[in-house]
C-alpha cells in the first residue's frame, strides 16, 4: 500500500441479476473459488478496506469475511453502477477507489498500482478504467474523490450512462489481453460458455 495513496475497493454487486434467475453472483463460483474470496484475496494486501455496494446478504458476507463492510444505494431503484459509485462516496474516508464488478472473471496481477500509476502520470484525470481484448470495461475502475460533482450530476439530470459519465472525468485506460472471452457473466448461459473455454484453456496448458 505505501506505493501508493489509500485505497478503498469497492465491489459492485447491487443489480438485480434478472438473466442469472436473481442469484447472488457475488456468492456464486464461476471457477475455481467463490467470487468474494476471488475478489477479497486479490485486494486484501493492497487497500485500505473493502466494501460491497449490495441490497441484500451483508450478513452472509461478514459470515464470510468479518471485515467485510456493506453499504446500499443512496436511491432505491437498482440505477445501475453509476449510484453505487456515487453511493460509495458517503461511506469511503480514503479519497481513492477501486471499484470491481461483482462477476468479473479475470482480474489482472497490479492492476490496482497500474491504475495509480496512471492516474499519476495523467494529472487531469479523475479516473482510469481498464480494458481488455480491446473492451472496455467501466465498472472496472480507479477513480479520484474529485470524480464525485460529475456523477452526481448525471445522475440528478437522470443520465445512468457509465460511459457517459466518464467521458467527463477525462479518463485513461489500462489495456489487458486475455485468452478467455467472457471477462464477466450476466447470464447461465454466458457462464456455461465460459467454463467450457475454461477448460479448454486448462487442457491445452496441460499438454
Amino acid at each position: 500500500m505505501s506505493q501508493y495513496p489509500n485505497t478503498d475497493l469497492v465491489i459492485l454487486a447491487g443489480g438485480q441479476a434478472r438473466r442469472m434467475q436473481g442469484k447472488n453472483k457475488l456468492l456464486q463460483q464461476f471457477d475455481h473459488e467463490m467470487q468474494l474470496l476471488k475478489i477479497y484475496r486479490q485486494f486484501c494486501d493492497e487497500v485500505a478496506k473493502i466494501w460491497v455496494n449490495s441490497h441484500q446478504d451483508c450478513i452472509v458476507y461478514q459470515e464470510i469475511i468479518a471485515e467485510i463492510a456493506c453499504f446500499s444505494d443512496d436511491q432505491a431503484g437498482f440505477l445501475g453502477p453509476l449510484m453505487g459509485m456515487k453511493s460509495a462516496w458517503a461511506h469511503v474516508t480514503t479519497d481513492y477507489i477501486q471499484f470491481i464488478p461483482c462477476d468479473i472473471t479475470f482480474i489482472p496481477k497490479d492492476v490496482l498500482s497500474k491504475m495509480h500509476q496512471t492516474l499519476l502520470d495523467a494529472e487531469n484525470s479523475q479516473a482510469v478504467f481498464i480494458s481488455i481484448n480491446e473492451q472496455n470495461l467501466y465498472p472496472f475502475c480507479l477513480l479520484k474523490r474529485d470524480s464525485l460533482a460529475t456523477l452526481e450530476k448525471h445522475l440528478a439530470n437522470e443520465q445512468l450512462s457509465i460511459r457517459k459519465c466518464f467521458d467527463d472525468l477525462n479518463p485513461k485506460v489500462v489495456k489487458y489481453e486475455n485468452p478467455i472471452s467472457f471477462h464477466s457473466i450476466n447470464s447461465e448461459q454466458e457462464l456455461r460458455l465460459y467454463r467450457e473455454e475454461l477448460h479448454i484453456f486448462s487442457g491445452s496448458n496441460s499438454i
